[in-house]
Parts: structure tokens; C-alpha cells; sequence
């Protein structure tokens, strides 16, 4: 019984652990943001530098997620700090395709 009750335990933890790791917020909105640039790209309102500024930007986050999710736990803090940056990098994106340079 014993040997049961300490198996239980020991997925539930994990099972736990793993849903902290968990960013589908994260994940879902770096999609949007990415598809706002290929978007830009389609309309010609990016040009090539802007979209490897932003691709730049987007791989910052991708890194700050992945180092958040190395120790299994995303904390609120981590989930704070990648929220500022997908904001900045939000405003980034708008603010490059509003600015009048076009690659037409």
C-alpha cells in the first residue's frame, strides 16, 4: 500500500512540476507576434532590416522562455519579465510597420 500511496505522490509532483514549465500564453502570443511579421513582410510594410531586427527580437524572448522553463518551474517573475519584452517587441512590430519605409 505503502508502495501504491508513494507512486501516486510521485506522478502527481511531476505532473505539477511539468504544468508550471507550461507557457501556452507565451507560446500562443509569440505565434501572433510572428505572424504580424510575416504578415509585414507579405505587404511589403517591413523591409528586410526591420524583419531581421524583429526576427531578432523574437529569438531574445525564445531564449528568456527557454531559460525560464531549464529549472522546470516558470515563475511569476520569469512570466513577468517575458510579458515587458513581448510588449516591447508588440510595439517594436507596430511601430516598423507604421513608420513608412516599404520594400515597394
Amino acid at each position: 500500500m505503502l508502495k501504491v500511496i508513494f507512486g501516486i505522490t510521485a506522478i502527481t509532483l511531476a505532473f505539477v512540476a511539468s504544468s508550471y514549465a507550461d507557457t501556452p500564453k507565451i507560446d500562443n502570443r509569440e505565434a501572433r507576434q510572428e505572424q504580424r511579421i510575416d504578415q509585414g513582410i507579405r505587404s511589403g510594410a517591413l523591409t528586410p532590416k526591420e524583419e531581421a531586427k524583429l526576427d531578432a527580437g523574437q529569438a531574445k524572448i525564445e531564449r528568456m522562455e527557454d531559460k525560464a522553463k531549464a529549472d522546470g518551474t516558470v515563475t511569476r517573475h520569469e512570466r513577468r519579465r517575458i510579458n515587458r519584452e513581448q510588449n516591447e517587441q508588440s510595439k517594436r512590430i507596430h511601430d516598423m510597420k507604421h513608420n513608412g519605409a516599404h520594400t515597394h
